[in-house]
């Protein structure tokens, strides 16, 4: 098989699976999500002669990195909009939420957002993309037990996190009167 037509089927088969990739991490910026697709397979259009055999981890460790200058663009040109004073909020398209708009689950982001970016990204590859040790490491750019360590010790970092936003459960399963009864007692 050529190299076209390996990229060809690398195309066809991972498309979508790049394009979720891209839009979980652009949260709401739809219209970027287009732009960076294209930009990864722009890449592996140049590099296809270097296509794996099991491209998508390294599809995706190529999307990481426009994501990454996508994200850094987005920040000079917020920068370049500030330093004009051409804000947002002065042309009314702030929206403010309501009481009621947190969506189920929003602890579970909140706790993954005060993850590092680094254990942020490793979470993510492994649940939202369903990756193992191995393709963790080919999209990180490190080795697989590089990749197992940073995935353990994420969790652990995450579960942590949660345990800190969660109420405790004891106390609020606790029944109100838990004195014991005089015939309970031993003496």
């Amino acid at each position: 098989m050529s190299n076209d037509e390996i990229f060809a089927a690398a195309y066809r088969e991972h498309y979508w699976a790049v394009s979720r990739y891209v839009a979980r991490r652009l949260r709401g910026r739809a219209d970027e999500v287009e732009e960076v697709v294209a930009e990864v397979f722009t890449v592996a259009w140049r590099r296809r002669a270097d296509l794996p055999s099991t491209p998508l981890p390294w599809l995706y460790g190529v999307a990481r990195n426009c994501l990454a200058n996508a994200v850094r663009g987005q920040g000079r040109r917020r920068r370049l909009v500030d330093r004009l004073g051409n804000d947002e909020a002065a042309h009314a398209r702030h929206i403010a939420a309501g009481p009621d708009t947190e969506a189920p689950g929003a602890w579970v982001h909140e706790a993954l957002d005060r993850l590092s970016p680094a254990d942020q990204e490793v979470l993510r590859l492994a649940a939202w993309e369903e990756l193992g040790a191995d393709e963790i490491a080919v999209a990180l750019g490190c080795g697989s037990r590089a990749a197992a360590m940073r995935l353990h010790r994420a969790r652990n970092r995450l579960r942590a996190e949660i345990d800190r936003l969660r109420p405790p459960v004891a106390a609020a399963t606790a029944p109100a009167d838990a004195t014991p009864r005089e015939d309970d007692r031993h003496v």
